[in-house]
């Protein structure tokens, strides 16, 4: 360990040793002895000969003497002519001024503590050090005495008449967690302030001494160091909810809310105590070599046990963070919170003490500690989040409602389904993204909780007025600005253009795979917002980012002028490009086809999959995706459209009775129409058109029916099925095709095995034209 280190824990045990030791134990000489203040004198010489500044009080507060002015103007003239030079160069002499300090104070430490010996008997009411301590211990019996009147009068009579009735069994979200732990927080407060007054009721009776300013301001100081810890004990309560889980807010679980609690309000108890003091202290006019001492041993021990805390507690934290999702199914910005928050706090800490040592040996003004700014800051992002998301609920509490609802069936009906057996789809975890106008409001209120505790630490720093004051943060904080709103809009409409797409997009029906043709097919709206979202999407972007440039001070009209030349080159030089885009836009207007239907373009046919400002992709009912250019495109078959027609092809024997047959089919499309799986698909029942064409082994009697477009598929699964078992039950054959093969001599018998495959050939030749006729020719459509 360092000579200054030991030298710094050396003073702080000497410094308690002298507030608790007896009054007989005197290392200073008393006022009142006229040797001994020729003593004291010399003592005062000494200090001030090291580079001590020493102020000297009596018990009425008035000033004795002061020592180390002339250093101070030594030190002044120093830092003049230093005007001009180099930040490396003054960053060399003051730690060069800093290490000869720092040897200076350690070197006159034991005449500092002899002083602050003398400076406490001479500001004792009694020329005692031990009164000071017997009114530490005396408001401890004050606080004993306030806390159980609290306990068992104030909480169960008063406070609990408010809080109690609150309390609900499962609260949801801040709007109805915040109302309770709010009250409980001011009732908190409360009891601390009926502590505070019972305190100074038996203090006015029972203190010695209660006239003497020395004895008022130390109670006044003891006092404030409760209040302030009481309070800030009762909001990490607040926060963290450590008894009553049903109102913990971030995602902990009992055991992490309480040991973050603890350690939370023991190092609020103890950074406020080692603050008030450190002040008490410099205030009492002691000496400065052992306040900043104090200070500085009393803020290392709070930065050491802050960091501890983030040490045992950063997974519990982070979890917090991510509101106890998976790092993949949280935004990146949450995922980098949640990964870079302990190093930098850890980070500010370290930085936060050796900033307050520094300042302390240089006797630098001290404003607000490192780590009651950090507290601030924090508290700052907390009331700021915390009450805009409360508003938030608020107002969209009736969407909430509804989609909670819809979350509720869709579990009764997972449960139904687990409950059957079934087998529960396994759904691939993806990426974050904003789906509602609440969730956009989410992410804007914790942006706007950074903000504010970004401000609040630059403000308590005293930095605000210097970054303001250059052009460039200035410059850099209007961009941030226009950028956040840039980022609001771009969300605001990609929500309000996705919600309408889902909303046309709701009740479609996913066709089945092999399917010609989709049975989902998207309304006009769904085909075209994809295309316009893009658009509006992109001239958002474009609009901010020249805001942007603008504001930076970049002249944008050579961009405008550029863009229009870029233009014009791909007019002249990209035709087919041009063609493309104008036709797929005319197709679009003549609302030719949509998204999800089954079109046919003469070389490829399929579903409409993707539609781009160029092109569309079509996948083929067998699967091959296929990109058609829409300058491609010549004529265009869609049979997705309003209704469709399908004609069934059934071959019978020529004895069958055809009369028959259309009665048998007109009865079996009645029985169809009350079918609970298709019968609701069907526009025109099943009808039987009769024979529409004689083969040489087979009658064609041909079946209708009309159903809305993409159901026909599922409708003729189910009328082949029929008409088999029908015609299986009535005695109607199917005919199978024959071909005749007749010889010129009529001897078959002694056929050799070449005149049989010859034979066999032109049997297959006869079969294959047939079937190619029938391709060919659809046969009659009326």
């Amino acid at each position: 360990m360092s000579k200054s280190a030991l030298c710094t824990v050396f003073a702080l045990l000497v410094s308690i040793m002298l507030l608790a030791g007896p009054a007989t134990a005197q290392l200073a000489p008393s006022l009142t002895n006229s040797a001994e203040e020729d003593s004291f004198s010399e003592t005062l010489k000494n200090a001030a000969e090291a580079g001590v500044s020493v102020v000297v009080v009596d018990s009425n507060g008035n000033l004795i003497s002061t020592a180390g002015a002339a250093e101070a103007a030594d030190g002044a003239v120093a830092s003049d002519s230093m005007e001009g030079a180099s930040p490396l160069l003054r960053a060399q002499a003051n730690v060069k001024e800093f290490r000869a300090t720092l040897n200076e104070r350690l070197n006159s430490l034991p005449q500092s503590i002899a002083e602050v010996a003398y400076i406490l008997r001479a500001t004792s009411p009694d020329g005692r050090i031990m009164t000071f301590v017997e009114v530490v211990l005396w408001h401890v019996v004050f606080f004993a005495v306030g806390w159980l009147f609290v306990r068992y009068v104030y909480g169960p009579k008063i406070a609990g008449r408010f809080v109690i009735p609150l309390i609900r069994e499962n609260p949801q979200g801040y709007l109805e967690k915040m109302p309770f732990l709010l009250v409980r927080f001011i009732g908190g407060v409360v009891g601390s302030l009926v502590v505070i007054v019972i305190c100074l009721i038996l203090g006015f009776f029972l203190l010695p001494y209660p006239d003497d300013l020395t004895i008022q301001f130390t109670g006044t100081a003891i006092l404030g160091t409760y209040f302030v810890a009481r309070s800030a004990s009762d909001l990490w309560r607040m926060l963290l909810s450590p008894y009553l889980d049903q109102y913990r807010i971030p995602k902990f679980s009992n055991a992490e809310a309480k040991r973050l609690y603890h350690w939370a309000w023991v190092l609020a108890t103890f950074n406020v105590a080692s603050i008030m003091f450190s002040t008490w202290i410099n205030d009492f006019g002691l000496n400065y070599n052992v306040y900043a001492l104090l200070y500085g041993s009393l803020s290392l021990i709070s930065a050491v046990g802050n960091v501890l805390m983030i040490l045992l507690n950063r997974a519990s934290i982070s979890n917090a963070i991510l509101n106890g999702k998976p790092k993949r199914e949280a935004s990146y910005i949450t995922r980098m919170v949640s990964l870079a928050w302990a190093p930098l706090l850890m980070a500010y800490f370290v930085f936060g003490w050796l900033e307050l040592a520094f300042d302390l040996v240089l006797e630098n003004p001290v404003g607000i500690p490192p780590i009651a700014a950090a507290y601030s800051a924090f508290l700052s992002i907390m009331v700021v989040y915390g009450g805009i998301n409360y508003f938030i609920e608020n107002y969209f509490a009736r969407t909430r409602n509804m989609r909670q609802l819809n979350e509720d069936m869709a579990a009764s009906e997972v449960l139904e389904a687990i409950e059957a057996g079934e087998p529960l789809p396994q759904d691939e975890p993806q990426r974050y993204v904003i789906t509602t106008y609440e969730e956009l409001a989410r992410r804007v209120s914790g942006i706007l909780a950074f903000v504010a505790g970004l401000y609040a630490l630059t403000y308590i720093w005293g930095g605000q007025a210097a970054m303001m004051s250059m052009p460039l943060i200035e410059t850099a904080l209007d961009v941030m600005v226009i950028l956040f709103i840039g980022y609001v809009i771009y969300h605001a409409f990609r929500i309000a253009i996705d919600s309408r797409i889902a909303e046309e997009t709701t009740d479609n029906v996913e066709a089945e795979l092999g399917d010609e043709g989709g049975a989902g097919t998207a309304s006009r709206l769904a085909t075209l917002l994809p295309l316009f979202r893009g658009a509006i999407l992109a001239i958002v972007v474009i609009a901010i980012g020249l805001i942007a440039l603008m504001e930076m001070g970049v002249n944008v009209s050579p961009l405008f002028a550029g863009a229009g030349v870029v233009g014009l080159a791909v007019g002249f030089g990209a035709q087919t490009l041009v063609r493309d885009i104008f036709s797929g836009a005319f197709f679009l207007i003549d609302d030719a086809f949509r998204k999800g239907e089954y079109i046919d373009l003469g070389s490829v046919k399929g579903t409409v999959e993707k539609i781009s400002v160029r092109s569309m992709q079509l996948r083929h009912h067998l699967g091959a995706l296929q990109t058609v250019p829409f300058g491609e495109i010549q004529v265009l078959t869609n049979y997705s459209r309003d209704w469709v027609i399908m004609k069934l092809p059934l071959r019978v024997t020529y004895d069958t009775d055809v009369e028959k047959v259309r009665k048998l089919i007109k009865n079996l499309g009645k029985d169809l129409l009350k079918d609970p799986v298709i019968g609701e698909n069907f526009i025109q029942p099943l009808k039987s058109q009769g024979v529409i064409e004689m083969q040489d082994s087979a009658m064609i009697i041909r079946v209708k029916f009309m159903t809305k477009p993409g159901d026909q598929w599922l409708v003729r699964k189910k009328v082949y099925e029929e008409i088999r078992q029908l015609f299986e039950r009535e005695g109607v054959k199917f005919a199978h095709r024959e071909v005749t093969v007749r010889l010129a001599d009529e001897q078959t018998d002694n056929l050799t095995h070449k005149q049989k495959e010859a034979v066999a050939g032109a049997v297959q030749a006869a079969v294959d034209e047939d079937l190619l006729d029938e391709m060919m020719d659809g046969g009659d459509d009326r």
